[in-house]
């Protein structure tokens, strides 16, 4: 039997939404029937809009698609004018303020605080300078994700940047697939040291060569959510270049008529694969979905993959930095502390772009940001600029591998504090735990529930969010994993540590690196070290501890309306409020909702 969500679909999806989004906003929130806003939230995510969470009525995230996470020249002042005019909030957050951009690890951009009845003003912005949000969420193809680099490393095999173009074209700006069974995110990789991370998504294409012929070698099936962590599989297809495109069509059709729509807990590509097997997924591709004779997989580049892997390598393990490009100019990487920036941090970002590249900014699936095209003589001059002082190019590792999803501050799937806790979990361990010499990266993934946004199972460290009990009192913690990573032999992290209280994961990660320091061998990397030893020596290796760190967040902060109010209790929200801000009288029964 088809789910709720299968039947709001059926009943208006795709760019039929818009038209409907459209009325809304000239309308105004209170137009939105209450009985219907269930169905219209889940529609409207086609167009790139969540609902934020409870005690937030009528504010909503906009994401905003950029292809391999490419903004072209004057694209990024956009983006910091729509959030200075658009997305402030009723209150400060203490870290960023009441304005800013989110930059995801899909290589997007996120804006909070939006009202419906703005809408259309912020589209009409983004759509002038070539940005658009629609398929950003829901039941479609998401953003799509590379090397962030691509068309300016040398270390490129293929042109990656000319096929994300051709699915972007294909399949992104029109509802070809309006309504697949649920996400389907692709990543192109066309570099030799595997920056798509396309093992972690449900179709990716690795570099590869088949017969002195360039193109990708295929996989599919990879994901990480909800306990369920899956890497991408090898079907056995190596798609020339000019060709990945109609495979790229054959894998989507596959899925849309084969995927779960009974359980939406079950329909995700990985799940299919579990059940076909890689054979069958081939055989029907082939079957049923291209008009060619698909070639066995060619040879590829996996053991030369270092991306993200945490082994001593010579290639990228992140962007971070001062890195030549193919055409003898400079892409310099910024560190971005949990993805989050100011809004006039943007804007000024938007403008050093301007002044020392050829204005373009790429963003990173480590939720970073770079400057491209910046000549040897500029370099200086733009390391010398303030704006690189609290985004550094040579950051502390602890600094540098942070990542941290969006947590209870908006998302309703959430069950702690993310983004505030991780920034202050990094200063703490850059002031206070010190890694061996040559470790320049060392990965710190928070994710505040199961959905793993912040990919917590391919890092060294790995926390995701949960719940327990502290001298009695209920209170925010983690589970802690140890040895995630990518690479040419991927690999989950272990979860070791459970429940751990949120104001002793500083001193439990302290420990774990004490031991590693001390019990290394030679010049072991953290992962080398977490893979030698077994599940019950890591355990024995996490030893909670209370330390200096302080955490203000150890309440529900699920239970807020908003984590950082002074005034934080569900009763105090302004929400729901209408289009200039004002709270609306809701009568005498409107009780905020507590979820």
């Amino acid at each position: 039997m088809p789910t709720d969500v299968e039947e709001w679909k059926d009943d208006i999806y795709g760019t039929d939404i818009r038209a409907h989004i459209e009325r809304f906003a000239e309308e105004g929130w209170d137009s939105i029937p209450d009985e219907e806003r269930d169905a219209w939230f889940e529609r409207f995510k086609w167009y790139g809009l969540y609902h934020q969470r409870a005690g937030q009525e009528s504010y909503f995230m906009m994401r905003i698609g950029t292809p391999n996470g490419v903004l072209e020249p004057g694209q990024l002042r956009v983006v910091g004018e729509v959030a200075r005019e658009y997305a402030t909030g009723p209150v400060d957050n203490p870290e960023f303020g009441d304005s800013w951009a989110d930059f995801t690890t899909r290589q997007s951009i996120q804006l909070h605080w939006i009202k419906v009845e703005d809408v259309v003003d912020v589209w009409d912005e983004l759509e002038s300078a070539g940005l658009s949000t629609v398929q950003a969420c829901g039941d479609s193809w998401r953003n799509i994700v590379g090397c962030p680099v691509a068309g300016k490393d040398d270390h490129e095999h293929v042109d990656a940047l000319e096929t994300v173009h051709e699915f972007q074209s294909e399949f992104k700006e029109n509802d070809r697939y309006r309504n697949m069974p649920r996400k389907w995110k692709v990543a192109v990789t066309g570099c030799v040291e595997g920056c798509g991370q396309g093992e972690i998504n449900d179709l990716a294409f690795d570099p590869a060569t088949k017969d002195g012929v360039k193109g990708y070698n295929v996989r599919v099936g990879g994901g990480l959510a909800r306990n369920e962590p899956r890497l991408a599989r090898d079907i056995d297809v190596f798609v020339p270049h000019e060709k990945a495109a109609t495979v790229a069509d054959g894998m989507s059709a596959l899925f849309e008529a084969y995927g779960n729509r009974e359980d939406r807990y079950s329909a995700r590509m990985k799940f299919l694969v579990d059940e076909w097997g890689t054979e069958k997924v081939r055989e029907t591709l082939q079957d049923e979905f291209v008009d060619f004779e698909l070639q066995s997989a060619g040879e590829g580049f996996r053991d030369s993959y270092s991306y993200n892997a945490g082994r001593e390598n010579d290639g990228h393990d992140d962007h971070v930095g001062v890195h030549p490009q193919a055409d003898g100019r400079n892409y310099v990487g910024l560190n971005v502390l949990v993805g989050r920036m100011g809004t006039e941090d943007v804007l000024e970002l938007a403008a050093l772009a301007d002044e020392y590249g050829s204005g373009e900014v790429r963003l990173t699936q480590r939720q970073n940001v770079i400057v491209t095209d910046v000549l040897d003589e500029d370099l200086e001059d733009l390391l010398a600029e303030d704006l690189l002082v609290d985004y550094e190019p040579d950051p502390s590792p602890f600094m540098r591998g942070s990542i941290a999803c969006t947590g209870t501050e908006f998302c309703s799937l959430s069950i702690v504090e993310t983004k505030n806790r991780m920034v202050r979990y990094a200063r703490h361990l850059r002031d206070n735990v010190e890694l061996p010499d040559e470790v320049e990266d060392f990965h710190v993934h928070l994710s505040g529930c199961t959905a793993s946004c912040a990919q917590p199972q391919i890092a060294d460290v790995s926390l995701r969010g949960m719940k327990t009990r502290k001298d009695g009192e209920p209170v925010e913690a983690f589970d802690l994993g140890l040895g995630g990573g990518l690479g040419e032999n991927p690999r989950f992290a272990d979860w070791v540590g459970e429940r751990i209280p949120a104001d002793e994961v500083p001193g439990a990660i302290g420990n774990v690196v004490e031991t590693y320091k001390r019990e290394r061998e030679g010049s072991e990397t953290f992962r080398d070290f977490v893979e030698r030893h077994d599940e019950d020596a890591l355990e024995d290796l996490v030893e909670p501890e209370e330390t200096s760190y302080e955490d203000p967040m150890m309440h529900n902060t699920k239970r807020t309306w908003y984590p950082y109010a002074e005034d934080d209790d569900m009763a105090a929200s302004p929400a729901p409020t209408d289009r200039n801000d004002v709270p609306l009288d809701q009568g005498d029964d409107a009780a905020p909702a507590d979820d």
